[in-house]
């Protein structure tokens, strides 16, 4: 049957709403071509080179994002950094009164935010809808809890917070945590992530630039602008969401200056699965955790099976991984009228086209080198529109024994692809689930959950779940990682102002150079 896309959801229809719903943030290029201003220096501007941003649901250009120069961001640093020392001083009261003016702002485009996030970064809709909602509903918490959070006497930092982000999360990441730094007393600087997210976070920004605000938008390459966002004087903290590759990088720059830093990099989480026979639970939880094709930094792409459990096992997760749909996120069939629900998928694409190439040669090349596929989706039969463009799409695989040589056997994929790996002790289970020196999340599948949590001692995971899988987690809940995972302050609930702010006695929980501490989860 042919498929269409639902009713009112083409981008031309979502581009239109986003102009109309923050117009100032908008320009046309000389071809007619939408494009993106950077919120700098208080206010939108057309500055920049335009490039073309395309989407991975079908690889068309959404719109043209302007990349700034170094002296541009710059300027837009310098312009920030006095902006906070007037933030700083404003009343808490007058700060949660705008912070609260802005997320009635984004509440009322809820809507739009997520459609922008399907076309964007090719969520499904319903994924979409929540990470729009963990990001209002969680600033809303702190607003409740800023007084109390902030009542040992603890200050705003010297200089804005500088947040740069990977594009899996736009709004419960990233503008979440910036508008906990604002309610805390900082200004804020976001870098647009240069793979998606752009025109939702044009929009937020715009909301909350109106509310009044501090806030700063540009966008630009990594090389032109990673220079100033990390080590311009003014700033008061680098905040970054990534991979280990470019966390590194900011890290080394960090290495001569005592500036705050929170920097979450990707490690490879894995469930170990020793002495258990709940199949019907763990089956539950890993139909999940295929949500949005695994994209993000608590997802679990390794298995650790004893060697007597591997036939169970087996038998409980391949039915699953055959159960997991993908597929064009808006694709609906002629039945489908307006009010209907849009599509249920696990995921869409990834994010785009080179990403998934370079998932499809990683599983090609453990398979060279030895590993067993057990399983190797298809993109046959699932829901696309004629002609469309699926370059970005990789159905899910599961590969027995990846080599030790192998890029997926030390390092987190970022796609719907799993790793097996058989043990015959406890210590073979611990040295395989710690195999990339360090992770955010890991977790136990054991029916003696009093030996689960020995083993759990040993994990080198900043969250260990017994029979349950971890997440980042939301309000009163810590966030970080062990070993190479994280550098830096440790976030989530009270943490994260503590991470923004100054006061106490200066100890933060996180792992520094000359010491790392962990709070009691």
């Amino acid at each position: 049957m042919a498929l269409r896309l639902a009713d009112g959801t083409s981008w031309s229809d979502t581009l239109a709403r986003a102009v109309a719903a923050a117009p100032e943030a908008f320009g046309t290029a000389p071809d007619g071509a939408a494009t993106l201003h950077n919120l700098v220096q208080g206010e939108w501007r057309a500055v920049g080179a335009p490039a073309g941003v395309r989407t991975p649901v079908d690889n068309t250009v959404l719109v043209n994002l302007a990349r700034l120069d170094a002296d541009t961001a710059r300027a837009a640093v310098a312009h920030s950094a006095a902006a906070h020392r007037e933030w700083a001083t404003t009343p808490l009261a007058e700060r949660k009164a705008r912070v609260t003016d802005a997320l009635d702002a984004l509440t009322a485009h809820r809507d739009l935010l997520a459609m922008l996030l399907v076309w964007e970064i090719g969520k499904p809709w319903r994924l979409a809808c929540a990470d729009v909602d963990r990001a209002l509903d969680g600033v809303r918490w702190y607003v409740q809890e800023i007084d109390r959070m902030l009542a040992d006497g603890r200050e705003p930092l010297p200089g804005p917070v500088s947040n740069i982000a990977s594009w899996n999360y736009p709004m419960s990441v990233l503008v979440h945590a910036e508008l906990v730094q604002l309610l805390a007393g900082n200004a804020v600087i976001a870098k647009t992530p240069s793979q998606g997210g752009a025109v939702c976070l044009t929009v937020a920004h715009a909301l909350m630039r109106r509310a009044g605000l501090p806030a700063t938008l540009v966008s630009g390459g990594g090389e032109e602008l990673s220079e100033v966002l990390v080590r311009a004087p003014e700033i008061g903290a680098v905040a970054f969401v990534g991979g280990r590759s470019n966390g590194g990088k900011v890290a080394a720059a960090l290495l001569d200056s005592d500036k705050r830093h929170f920097i979450e990099q990707e490690g490879l989480n894995a469930w170990g699965i020793w002495d258990f026979s709940q199949w019907d639970l763990l089956a539950a939880h890993l139909k999940k955790g295929f949500e949005y094709g695994k994209q993000r930094c608590t997802a679990y792409p390794r298995f650790v099976v004893q060697r007597d459990l591997v036939d169970e096992f087996l038998d409980m997760y391949l039915p699953v991984v055959r159960s997991v749909r993908f597929g064009h996120p808006l694709a609906v069939d002629e039945s489908w009228q307006a009010g209907d629900p849009l599509p249920e998928l696990d995921f869409g694409p990834l994010i785009s086209g080179a990403k998934a190439d370079e998932l499809r040669r990683k599983v090609e090349e453990a398979v060279r080198g030895g590993a067993v596929p057990l399983h190797r989706g298809k993109l046959d039969g699932a829901p696309f529109l004629d002609g469309q463009d699926t370059s970005a799409y990789v159905a899910p695989a599961v590969l027995l024994a990846p080599p030790g040589r192998s890029r997926l056997m030390h390092a987190e994929p970022f796609g719907p692809v799993d790793t097996i790996v058989v043990v015959d002790t406890t210590d073979e289970l611990l040295a395989a689930m710690n195999a990339s020196n360090g992770a955010l999340v890991a977790s136990l599948a054991c029916d003696d959950e009093e030996l689960a949590g020995k083993l759990a001692v040993d994990l080198q995971a900043f969250k260990v779940g017994i029979n349950k899988p971890r997440s980042r987690g939301d309000r009163d809940e810590p966030f970080g990682g062990r070993g190479a995972s994280w550098k830096g302050a440790f976030v989530g609930g009270d943490l994260l102002v503590q991470a923004v702010t100054v006061g106490g006695d200066g100890r933060l929980y996180g792992n520094f150079p000359d010491y790392s501490s962990y709070p009691t989860t």
